[in-house]
């Protein structure tokens, strides 16, 4: 069982990590329904959800279900290198090569990185904003960090150039000012022209909105739009076992081989034997 301090860890220090869980076992195996660990983008794996063959499926389709965010029961199989989705939704059934021992069934439950949100100023909307942002998911900050989702200034003219100057270098998704149109044209006009056309202001969706709450609303639904439509593109780097076909996830948590013609990824052990020999 993993321990709910280490979940809090990893969620505090912003780390994304996928929960597997195992569900089914068929004997011979040498896991039990509930065994549990925590699997790292990186393929890292800290607990114990079966032998090495097994892991190497689990280190694969735990880092594609951080990519989709969406959780998945893996179905692990003895036999020929194949990996297909099952008619039901969210099965994905693995024949892994090397799995000696019975059928598995794994949970795995992705847990991203909460998108974060810098809010500058200590205003009614800052604030209704804030926590409206809390309620559906997001980091909330006051000081933009490197790898914030998006930046709103709503100071009413409290350091706002400074702030969004600074979204702005370091190329922050989303960047809105909270001003009317002509406060708000007056402020961009002191930014870099080439890139002041990234800046909403009025921020928000034309909605009607008036109270701090509502503004805040279309303030989100601005910022969800626009992540919907340019999501970030992240892709999961994989090889092949040249000994038994198996994909497997290319990180240095993998079994490997350095040669000169470059990096060899197996399944397990065995396979890479196999190929020195």
């Amino acid at each position: 069982m993993i321990p709910a301090h280490r979940i809090d860890e990893l969620t505090a220090a912003r780390v994304a990590f996928v929960v597997a869980t195992v569900v089914r076992a068929a004997k011979p195996t040498s896991v039990r329904p509930g065994d549990s660990a925590l699997v790292f983008g990186d393929g890292t794996i800290e607990g114990f959800v079966g032998g090495v063959c097994a892991q190497e499926s689990v280190r694969l389709q735990a880092a594609r279900a951080l990519e989709t965010g969406e959780g998945v029961l893996l179905r692990l199989l003895p036999g020929l290198a194949l990996t297909e989705r099952d008619p039901l939704d969210g099965v994905i059934v693995s024949h892994n090569p090397c799995l000696s021992g019975g059928a598995l069934e794994i949970f795995l439950d992705p847990q991203p990185v909460a998108p974060r949100i810098a809010i500058v100023g200590d205003t009614p909307i800052a604030r209704s904003l804030a926590a409206i942002a809390r309620a559906a998911g997001y980091d909330v900050g006051s000081e933009l960090q490197a790898d914030d989702t998006a930046l709103v200034v709503a100071s009413h003219g409290e350091d706002e150039e400074p702030a969004l100057a600074a979204a702005l270098e370091a190329d922050v998704s989303y960047i809105a000012l909270v001003a009317s149109r002509k406060r708000g044209a007056a402020v961009l006009g002191s930014l870099d022209e080439a890139l002041r056309s990234r800046v909403h202001t009025p921020a928000g969706l034309d909605i009607g909105a008036r109270t701090p709450a509502d503004i805040a609303i279309s303030i989100l639904a601005q910022l969800i739009a626009q992540r919907t439509v340019t999501p970030e593109a992240v892709a999961v780097e994989t090889a092949t076992d040249p000994i038994c076909g198996m994909e497997v996830l290319a990180s240095d948590a993998t079994v490997h081989l350095d040669t000169v013609e470059g990096r060899v990824y197996f399944c397990c052990e065995g396979c890479r034997s196999a190929y020195v020999h």
